[in-house]
Formats: C-alpha cells, structure tokens, sequence
C-alpha cells in the first residue's frame, strides 16, 4: 500500500485530491496537511511514501518543507503541485529535491498513475511540460557546467545514452526499447548514473545533463 499525503491550504483541493486517490486500491491518504510546517511534523510522526505538495502556503511554503522532508532519516518522494505561471517556484522545488510535479487539474487517472510511478522510484518528468520549465527558468552559472561537465565524465558512453533519454523525461521502459535494452539493465545504469552525478533523484540528473549540454 503506497501511504500518501496531501498537502495544501485550500481544503477544496485537499478533499478532491483524497477523492481521487481513494478510488485507487493500492494508494491510502495515511495524512493531510494545510501548510508546510504542519507538513514535516505529519511526516516526522509517521511513514509516509509520497506526498504531493504544494507551492505557496503560510507558515513554510513547499519549498521549504520539501528540503526539510528530503532531510528525513527515510524520506517520502515529494512531488510538488502547480499551475503554469508557478513554474520558477516549481523549478526551485524539483531543485530542493521533488521527484516531479503535477498541475493541480491533471486528469485524475494521471493523478492515480503519478502516484505508482513515483512511489516506483521513477520521476515524473513530463516530457512536454517539464523540459520547457527546466528550459525557461534553468540558467546556470559557467562554474556549475563545468562542474556538471566533469561528473558527466565519470559516465560510459552507454550511460551517457541513458541519461540523454532520461534527461527528455523517458522513463525506464520507454528508454530500454529505444535503446534495446531489458529494462533491468536500464534501472542498473540510472542506478549508476545517479551515484555517478552525485544525485538523488532522476529530476537531479536530468538538470545536470542540462548544465552538462546534453540536455536540448
């Protein structure tokens, strides 16, 4: 059972996005919470393995509890709620450690379904939406290209292919057939790409590419 929280200030979407995840037989909203602070003491207290957050909210805003929840002994997977014109928030989130991001009126089986992926330990990297944020808000200083650049380095050329695929938001699946590879192969080599790149997370990776200009 893959234990949730919901965290926002608006009641209405905390009680629509329950709904939603209700309907799904292998999810439990194990906790809600209507700001940040209230957030990190709900995760504190408990287990929890995903939980979507929030932007802007009083007391602490989701950026901020989403560094403090990565800093947890056993961290959840946080994936951020927005709308488009939140984006530079949205980037600043998936910089502190958010595994993806959801718009607050997606479809509710994608909801469902970003859910499981993410608990999976895969990030949600749409393909669209997100390569265009990480474009729009993602400059980078000379300095830390170069740093990208030399950790890139340490990668095979194979695993170079892989993270081009992943840095374009393809997920495990999607990479092995376009690199006719068995799809344990591929989580081995993002495994690797991660430990490589000094990363946490898929999302991590994809903005090293892009300061490595791998990323287009």
């Amino acid at each position: 059972m893959i234990r949730t929280m919901i965290v926002d200030d608006d009641g209405l979407v905390r009680l629509a996005l329950a709904d939603i995840l209700q309907d799904a037989p292998d999810i439990t909203v194990a906790a809600q919470a209507s700001d940040g602070r209230e957030a990190v003491q709900r995760a504190t207290a408990q287990r929890l393995d995903v939980v979507l957050m929030d932007v802007r909210m009083p007391h602490m805003d989701g950026i901020e509890a989403t560094r403090r929840l990565i800093a947890l002994p056993e961290p959840p997977k946080v994936v951020m709620l927005t709308t488009f014109d939140l984006d530079q928030y949205v980037y600043d989130g998936l910089a502190a450690g958010a595994v993806g991001f959801l718009l607050k009126d997606t479809d509710p089986a994608d909801i469902i379904r970003a859910v499981e992926v993410v608990a999976d330990g895969q990030a949600m990297l749409h393909p669209s939406a997100a390569r265009r944020l990480i474009e729009h808000h993602h400059h980078t200083a000379r300095g830390a290209s170069a740093a990208a650049r030399t950790r890139v380095e340490r990668l095979t050329p194979r695993e170079i292919d892989v993270l081009r695929l992943l840095a374009g938001g393809a997920s495990n699946a999607e990479i092995a057939t376009g690199l006719g590879m068995r799809e344990s192969t591929v989580k081995a080599h993002v495994s690797r790409i991660l430990a490589a790149l000094e990363v946490d997370n898929r999302v991590q990776a994809a903005l090293c590419a892009k300061d490595a200009g791998l990323a287009r």
